[in-house]
Parts: C-alpha cells; sequence; structure tokens
C-alpha cells in the first residue's frame, strides 16, 4: 500500500503522539509499505527529521504556550493537488488541528479511504487552561471530526467503549506497544543515580513527561513529600520540559529537573529510579507508564488509560480510583516502603507486565486496519 499518514506533531518534539506516530510510521514502512508524511515545517529541519520518508512538509506556526510545538495550517487545495496526482491507497490522520481538517476534506473528496487517530482529550485540556466552559464545545468538535472519517482508532477498549457510547462511530481498537529493547531494567545506572544524590538504597521517584498544568504535578510533588517523611534520603526526579518548569522549580528547588531525554538516555533515566508517579488525569493513553513498567519500574497511577490496561499484578504498581488524590498519595506511601523493603519483585513483575507488547505486532494490526479500509473502499 501508499499510506499517508498526516500529523501535526512529530519528533524532535516529545510527546506521546510524536512518539506514537512515529512507531506507527516505522513500523508500516519495515513491513514493505510506503509511507508518505504530511506535517507542519518544524523551525529546524534536519536529516534526522526527516526519517527516511517521502516528506510533504506544509507551513505551521507555533502552539500557544508551548512555542516548541507546531500545529499546521489548512493546506486543503495543497493536498487536493498532490493526491490527485500521486494518490495514496489510504490515509491516517493522527491529529485534529487545522491541517488534520483539511486533510479529512480533501480525502473524502477524492474518495480515499481515511481513519483517524484519537490521541488527545483536548476536551480534558480546556479546564486546564481556564476555559471550562468550551468543553463541551470542544468534545462535539472532536466527535464531529472523527465521524467524518472511515474509522476512528483508539489505544484502549475502555475509551472505545466510552467514544462508542458518546455518539463516535466505527471505533477501532489499536493497542500501543513499548520498545522494550530502549527501556529495559538493564539500563539501570548507578553513576546517574549518585550525580542525583542517591545512594543504593535510598528511594528514587521518577516522573517523566511534558511539564504542564494539565499534568497535575502537584499531586506528584505531594506525594513526594509523604515519601520523604517516612524516606528522609529520597530524591525525586523529574524528567521533561514545558510551561510549568520555572514555576515548580522555584518552589521546589530540592527537586532535581533532568530536563529532556530521548532514546537510551531517556531509558537510563527510567531504569535508575525506583518508583514512577503519574498524577495526570487528562491522559488519552498514557504512554510513560509503559515505559516505566518496561524499564521495570512500578507505577502508581489513576485507574484509566494505560495503568488500567496493563497494571493488574499488585506488585507492577497501583491504580488508584480517578480523582481520589488521598488515595494516590497513601498509595504512593505504601509502594515506597515496598521498594525500600525488597525492589526486586516489584521490577520483575512492572517488566512482565508489558514485555508481550511488541511493535512488531501493533504494527502489523495497524497495517491489517488500513489494509481493510483501502480494501473496502476499492470493493465498492
Amino acid at each position: 500500500m501508499r499510506v499517508a499518514i498526516v500529523t501535526e506533531t512529530w519528533p524532535p518534539e516529545i510527546n506521546g503522539v510524536a512518539l506514537t506516530v512515529q512507531a506507527l510510521a516505522r513500523g508500516v514502512a519495515g513491513l514493505g509499505h510506503t509511507v508518505e508524511l504530511v506535517r507542519p515545517r518544524q523551525l529546524e529541519e534536519t536529516a534526522e527529521t526527516a526519517d527516511g520518508f517521502d516528506q510533504v512538509l506544509l507551513p505551521g506556526a507555533s502552539l500557544p504556550r508551548y512555542p516548541g510545538l507546531r500545529f499546521g495550517l489548512p493546506a486543503h487545495r495543497s493536498l487536493q493537488r498532490r493526491w490527485s496526482g500521486r494518490r495514496p491507497d489510504v490515509l491516517y490522520i493522527a491529529t485534529e488541528g487545522p491541517l488534520g481538517l483539511t486533510a479529512l476534506g480533501a480525502a473524502r473528496r477524492l474518495g480515499i479511504p481515511a481513519c483517524t487517530g484519537f490521541h488527545t482529550r483536548f476536551d480534558d485540556f480546556a479546564a486546564h487552561y481556564g476555559l471550562g466552559f468550551l468543553t463541551p464545545v470542544v468534545f462535539a468538535y472532536l466527535r464531529r471530526f472523527h465521524n467524518r472519517a472511515s474509522a476512528t482508532l483508539v489505544p484502549t477498549a475502555e475509551l472505545a467503549t466510552f467514544l462508542g457510547g458518546h455518539g463516535f462511530r466505527n471505533v477501532r481498537l489499536l493497542r500501543r506497544a513499548v520498545d522494550t529493547a530502549v527501556f529495559d531494567p538493564a539500563r539501570r545506572d548507578a553513576a546517574l543515580r549518585a550525580s542525583w544524590g542517591a545512594a543504593p538504597d535510598d528511594p528514587v521517584v521518577v516522573h517523566v513527561g511534558r511539564l504542564a498544568p494539565e499534568k497535575n504535578l502537584d499531586l506528584a510533588v505531594r506525594a513526594f513529600r509523604a515519601i520523604q517523611v517516612r524516606h528522609p534520603r529520597a530524591r525525586f526526579v523529574i524528567v521533561g520540559d514545558g510551561p510549568a518548569r520555572a514555576a515548580l522549580a522555584a518552589q521546589h528547588p530540592d527537586l532535581i529537573f533532568a530536563g529532556v531525554h530521548r532514546g537510551d538516555d531517556l531509558g537510563r533515566h527510567y531504569a535508575s529510579g525506583d518508583l514512577f508517579l503519574f498524577p495526570s488525569l487528562t491522559e488519552t493513553f498514557g504512554n510513560v507508564t509503559l515505559e516505566a513498567l518496561a524499564s521495570g519500574v512500578p507505577v502508581v497511577a489513576f485507574d484509566y488509560g494505560a495503568a488500567h490496561e496493563h497494571i493488574h499484578d499488585a506488585l507492577a504498581g497501583t491504580c488508584v480510583a480517578l480523582g481520589d488524590e488521598t488515595a494516590f498519595v497513601d498509595a504512593a506511601t505504601a509502594l515506597a516502603d515496598r521498594v525500600a523493603s525488597d525492589a526486586a519483585p516489584l521490577r520483575r513483575a512492572a517488566r512482565d507486565a508489558v514485555a508481550a507488547l511488541s511493535p512488531a505486532s501493533v504494527a502489523t494490526h495497524f497495517a491489517e486496519l488500513l489494509g481493510e479500509l483501502a480494501m473496502r473502499r476499492a470493493a465498492a
């Protein structure tokens, strides 16, 4: 097949959508299909950014409050002209911004089958930026957008049920994978831990992600402070960057802000921790949960998304009732106590929870879903 993938975020931007879409593109290309990548031109284009794909780079603009992230501008005419001459067999549209919307319109006009990915709960984000009154409007837009496609792909059965019950049609499950070679307990690094001021037996709490209001980071700090009362030599390492970093660092100068890391180096940061706190309430999935588990780091998270899907063994972590902040703090302190007592079984259970999530199997399923849409349209 010739597959066109439309996305408004792409590495080196660091977020779950960019990394997931990159993995899907690489996986489909690895199966022998031709991938055309349609995305906004980034501020600094490099050969590494191209990633070997046939690319269509279009105008974009910086996202307010996130100058490092871009969104695509409308490009209906450009895409319709290109796809009239070099017609894809099927489209995957990963983002619901102006570029994604016009790509969907061009595909419908040309009769090209398209599926969309539901990666981000933008309706939940509105409340965290003082725009809670827009939540129903944003959700209605998302429903209209996705219902214009032949199918909408989601990462969990829980989300598929929710969207199906709220008027989304043709919702299909496509599970997420994790690279267990990059995220591996073997990457635990004593020298890195020492640079954080942590002795071999000192508990190190880790959080990885975008540092932004919707991530509920104040709760992670509260949980760490409770751990610190019981384990005074505990350390809290925060990996990532974002608009909330400066204020958080000013309020809590003893926390370790490690900055942005990628690839094997990110794997070292995960594996060198002892427990992972993930307090976000706005995730569609939460890729970092899989990465922590694969690294042998037990997780405390709210009971939805990746945590709900994959933390079934109590040794691998704790899922807390959605929104119960007291239970989250209690679970974090209890897990820290267990780590201090005997971390080895917890590390094994965390790794085992995601060991079967092969990127190759997810890529194959993705290609099968795209092929099904292409064949259905061809038959029609």
